[in-house]
């Protein structure tokens, strides 16, 4: 964990003055209330300022009490008096190629019309919605309209299942589902009004059914309860709303977490102090020109599309790309082709998807112009040394600053990350650095001391801050438990971390992803890490199985890259290094070739199901929120491979 050779490091690191950033870090935590009331007041527009600034009765934080104001007016109206009016909101291309244009003022347009639709269905303050459309337009579009009437809405990613959205509807209490006729993904149809038929069989509170045409497909519409979005926009009798005027701690949304490790939990995050955060992070992270293509590369259903594509770049009024399809489809360059056609300028992507995009080596990209990058980020999960290099070298083409960005859905933003726009400080392959301004993080070992260097511990945030989640939806119990029992008075964010020498922060996975090896704790993501820097690795898995003698043993699933073989021989060979990296005891007992791994759909490898499978459990639990359901059967066939071997004496 020691800083890079001076030669690895983006040369816009080393002339900021180093100094500016941490000089701006201890000032914003010597008053965080002052600090940030004055974000508040000077990026944010507010009909009313508040009475008090935090109200922080542990372990809940009621930001800018009393202050009024509306996200969605702040995210269209407030550019229309500016040279925003005509700048574009939005590029976006459809997975098949089609393309639309929107500025901040047809965004303006179409969101008005919709929230008129939504109020005239009788959608209010006391509403809920839920959303469950592809990567199109109309996504934001709905978004933005709820947000104008004050209608707290949960955005449901549009590969879930009928079991999955029914479930969110009914906990959510919802009376409105917004949907389409299906949606694109690797030139497949998901039909999506079928799957909120299914759904709405066990969700009788929907009074209304909203269907966006999006593939022409055939579908039923029950008369009463569906409504095609194309004619209630045509037939709606206002071309504005006022926008509502707001509680900053009104509800924004409802966000359910992906359930990997179990039942879903649904994210209440507020208004005012969530938009100031997300306002605040993206200036941070990403120091935005007003010039500038910005790119997230990440779905809407997830927390990252929230703050990073809808509500942090528009309040900005920034021009960002909005991509139906997945980054390798239809060809394996078709990430690259479109930075390099779009003149992509700030790019926010994956470990995930840049571990898929390293399969294909480093020809797809060599293939197109990618100077137009300035900032490269990352999101999602820790990002491997040796991934965060090829994403360096081979995309940033040596130039371009890294912001490994940590953060969770219940965070609301990015709590740590370097910062372009403060001053970098040098960065590090795999650590995230240090915390943004107002962010007191800090890590702590079993006993609730703070962990001592390279020591790992936990990571847990010791002040409020404004993108926080005000509470579990209906469970306020569970929401003190899950998140302030461990180390009572401060946010316990279940992630492991080690600080090194330096202070930087190095963050290691959940610390419930945890092997038990002869006594010893070993992180799964250490393992993995070791694995993936290998040169013929591109993906791993590791899980535990159960074992008498050392109470559990390691198990590898490996994807090679395009150009090798799995062989018994790379077997032997991955086993010496990650004896070599890390040690003897962390050394997988087996390693299993697959093709496939069991990801969620917002990327994150589903290790529970790992686990049950390395395991031989046949029922592997809830995998709704899947990415590809085969691949399940890929693990286990591997394991099943290797037992037939082992019988066989091969």
């Amino acid at each position: 964990m020691s800083a890079p050779d001076e030669n690895t490091l983006p040369t816009t690191s080393r002339i900021f003055p180093v100094n500016r950033y941490f000089d701006f870090q201890r000032r914003s935590l010597e008053n965080i209330e002052e600090f940030w009331a004055k974000t508040a007041k000077e990026n944010i527009t507010w009909f009313k300022t508040w009475d008090k600034i935090l109200d922080w009765n542990i372990p809940f934080a009621k930001w800018f009490v009393g202050g009024k104001l509306n996200v969605s007016y702040n995210c269209v109206d407030r550019h229309l008096d500016s040279p925003n009016r005509n700048k574009v909101a939005y590029y976006w291309e459809g997975e098949k190629g089609d393309t639309r244009t929107l500025s901040y003022q047809d965004l303006f347009s179409e969101v008005n019309k919709f929230a008129s639709v939504l109020k005239e269905l009788g959608v209010t303050q006391k509403k809920r919605v839920t959303i469950y459309l592809p990567m199109i337009p109309e996504l934001p579009v709905a978004m933005l309209a709820c947000a104008r009437l004050g209608a707290a809405f949960t955005v449901v990613f549009s590969g879930f299942s009928s079991q999955a959205l029914s479930d969110r509807m009914n906990d959510s209490e919802s009376s409105v589902l917004i949907t389409a006729d299906g949606g694109y993904r690797r030139g497949k149809i998901i039909p999506l009004k079928t799957i909120s038929d299914e759904a709405l069989e066990d969700s009788p509170k929907v009074d209304h059914v909203i269907v966006y045409k999006r593939t022409n497909e055939n579908v039923q519409m029950k008369q009463g309860r569906d409504l095609w979005w194309s004619d209630l926009v045509a037939n709606t009798k206002n071309e504005f709303v006022k926008p509502e005027e707001l509680e900053s701690t009104h509800p924004l949304y409802l966000l359910y977490s992906s359930g990997t490790t179990g039942k879903p939990k649904a994210i209440v995050h507020g208004t005012g102090g969530y938009l100031t955060y997300v306002n605040a992070t993206t200036q941070w992270v990403f120091d935005p020109k007003p010039s500038d293509v910005y790119w997230c590369a990440a779905d809407i259903g997830w927390v990252t599309g929230h703050s990073y594509i809808v509500f942090g770049p528009l309040s900005l009024g920034m021009t960002s790309v909005l991509y139906e399809g997945v980054p390798d489809y239809p060809q394996n360059d078709r990430l690259w082709e479109m930075v390099e056609r779009y003149g992509v300028n700030i790019l926010y992507t994956s470990p995930t998807a840049l571990r898929g995009m390293m399969r294909y080596g480093d020809e797809p990209p060599s293939r197109h112009d990618l100077h137009s990058l300035r900032i490269l980020g990352s999101v999602g999960e820790p990002i491997n040394p040796h991934v965060w290099l090829w994403y360096f070298h081979n995309i940033g083409g040596g130039r371009c600053p890294i912001v490994d960005t940590w953060w969770q859905t219940e965070t609301g933003g990015i709590l740590i990350s370097a910062s372009p726009r403060l001053g970098l400080v040098p960065l590090k392959p795999g650590s995230a650095t240090f915390p943004l301004p107002g962010i007191e993080a800090e890590v702590l070992n079993d006993d609730g001391k703070p962990a001592k260097t390279n020591e790992k511990g936990y990571i847990v945030i010791k002040q409020p801050w404004p993108g926080m989640l005000q509470t579990l939806y209906h469970d306020e119990e569970r929401y003190r438990q899950v998140y302030w029992s461990k180390f009572p008075g401060v946010y316990y964010a279940g992630d492991y971390c080690v600080r090194d020498d330096e202070g930087y922060f190095w963050l290691l996975g959940r610390a419930d992803e945890v092997l038990k090896v002869s006594g010893h704790r070993l992180g799964t993501i250490e393992i993995e890490d070791a694995l993936v820097s290998h040169p013929a690795v591109a993906e791993s898995a590791v899980a535990g199985k159960a074992d008498e003698l050392k109470g559990e043993r390691i198990v590898a699933f490996v994807i090679v890259k395009a150009g090798h073989k799995p062989t018994e021989e790379l077997s032997r060979e991955l086993r010496e290094h990650v004896r070599k990296a890390i040690g003897p005891l962390a050394t997988p007992e087996e390693i299993h070739f697959v093709k496939s791994l069991p990801k969620t759909r917002s990327g994150k490898i589903m290790r529970r199901v790992v686990k049950a499978v390395a395991n031989g459990m046949q029922n592997v639990g809830d995998v709704t929120t899947l990415e590809d359901q085969a691949s399940v059967e890929e693990v286990k066939r591997a394991v099943l491979e290797l037992e037939e071997q082992v019988k066989s004496g091969d």
